[in-house]
């Protein structure tokens, strides 16, 4: 699915620092930067509810309308708040019609892989060039039926017509394994321990077994001496 431009009017501003960028976000708005073709930085103020939504997508494209002329940027770096859903900052880059750009495009794995396997992805993102009007939400990686010991690499990923990968196209995306059993687990974790000269502490379940063991073999000695004592007093 490619990227779906969204217009937002926005009003360019002259206040700048912590207290100005403060100020904007508490009327509801989002102080941002807008740059690139080798133009002057353009500080500017976004509408808040509007923004939030337009830029829940990576690599949102916007239209911004400034002072009644439009402006197409691309989001480069949204700064959210770690606690509040709140957008703190926004890096717009210029953008035109035609231009490729360089984004991160994220890598979605679906399908079910073969029976008793793990899929793991390596690889969250791949760095492609493509048009700025067609940048996908993100790339697919069909894993359906695929055995232990599949892996799929950067440059076997379906891209978008036109789209060129900059990633390493040996890079590893996402490998399939055999799963491993908690008893394998287990046994890899003792060589490994007994390797590091490692002795592990008797757990309690272990000293009860041992215990108990112990109480039925001293139990067995017990009732065969009785026996013999028996078998001595007949005699």
């Amino acid at each position: 699915m490619s990227s779906e431009v969204t217009k937002l009017v926005a009003e360019q501003r002259t206040q700048f620092g912590k207290g100005a960028a403060r100020k904007i976000r508490r009327a509801a708005k989002i102080p941002a930067v807008m740059y690139g073709h080798g133009t002057q930085p353009v500080h500017i103020t976004l509408p808040g509810h509007e923004a939030m939504l337009a830029l829940k997508h990576t690599n949102a494209l916007l239209t911004l309308v400034i002072d009644g002329t439009e402006h197409m940027a691309l989001a480069k770096d949204v700064q959210r708040d770690p606690i509040k859903p709140v957008i703190e900052h926004v890096d717009l880059v210029v953008v035109r019609k035609g231009e490729k750009v360089t984004v991160e495009v994220g890598v979605h794995v679906e399908g079910e892989a073969a029976a008793e396997t793990v899929v793991t992805t390596v690889l969250t993102t791949l760095e492609v060039e493509v048009l700025a009007t067609d940048i996908p939400e993100s790339v697919t990686v069909d894993v359906e039926g695929a055995e232990a010991g599949t892996q799929v690499l950067a440059g076997q990923v379906s891209l978008p017509e036109g789209a060129e990968l900059l990633t390493d196209p040996e890079a590893l995306v996402v490998n399939i394994t055999q799963q491993v059993t908690q008893e394998e687990l287990d046994a890899e974790l003792e060589e490994a321990e007994a390797e590091a000269g490692i002795e592990r502490e008797e757990s309690d379940e272990d000293a009860e077994a041992e215990g108990g063991d112990e109480a039925g073999t001293e139990g067995e000695s017990a009732e065969g001496a009785s026996s013999e004592g028996d078998s001595s007093e007949e005699s």
